[in-house]
């Protein structure tokens, strides 16, 4: 059973320092909004992957693709890659790590112009291209989403009701489709509130903001 140390939005001081080594994980999983020299930093002191996705004040990752060689273009042109060195972008993609198989939808609902917002119809887009791409992967092995990886929570699940905090409705059709065991998010803070543990059509969906332990069975951990 992994054990995941997911992240977001609020960086940890203690996490930052070599006393991060007294947490024995499997893997990062990061939900957003936070410096990337900080994830660099989990994923050398832990020597372990990270699998994340953008939040709304991050920057603006679309349109890069790594090579076969290691080299990354963006729109088909050498291009820097901006975002945190060895971790995996799951920004709609599917990503099997650590025994885990992990869907990501980076991003918040659009409140101004900056990168990683989007409407309700924009997500509702991104959301189906999610499902096709694990639906592809399930008919390869089947298996199917363990954790789907967010920024925002599904509208009405934790959310605000502020133009910049209000969760995805689109959300609730890909925890029916993919139906995964978890749905970590961002995006929320707290301020110092109690945030209880949700579900969603038999996901339990978490507030990931600071920082959590969780232990995840894999797929064929599940009868």
């Amino acid at each position: 059973m992994p054990k995941v140390l997911a992240v977001s939005d609020e960086v940890v001081d203690q996490l930052w320092t070599d006393q991060v080594r007294r947490h024995r994980v499997d893997v990062v999983l990061a939900a957003g909004d936070l410096p990337f020299d900080y994830l660099e930093f989990l994923i050398d002191a832990l020597d372990r992957p990270c699998v994340f996705v953008p939040g709304n004040h991050d920057a603006d990752l679309s349109g890069y693709d790594r090579s076969g060689s290691g080299l990354w273009t963006r729109d088909g042109l050498p291009a820097e890659w901006p975002g945190p060195a060895g971790a995996v972008n799951a920004d709609v993609r599917v990503a099997d790590v650590a025994g885990l198989r992990i869907a990501g939808l980076g991003g918040s609902i659009r409140y101004n112009r900056g990168p990683n917002q989007w409407t309700e119809r924009q997500m509702a887009r991104r959301t189906r291209v999610l499902r096709r791409r694990a639906a592809l992967r399930r008919l390869r092995d089947g298996r199917g989403v363990d954790v789907l990886l967010t920024h925002s929570p599904p509208r009405g699940v934790g959310d605000r009701e502020d133009p910049a905090h209000r969760g995805f409705a689109s959300l609730h059709t890909a925890v029916r489709k993919l139906r995964p065991r978890f749905l970590l998010h961002g995006h929320i803070h707290p301020h110092g509130e109690p945030v209880p543990d949700r579900v969603l059509d038999g996901t339990r969906v978490i507030n990931t903001v600071g920082y959590r332990i969780l232990d995840i069975p894999e797929a064929r951990d599940v009868a």
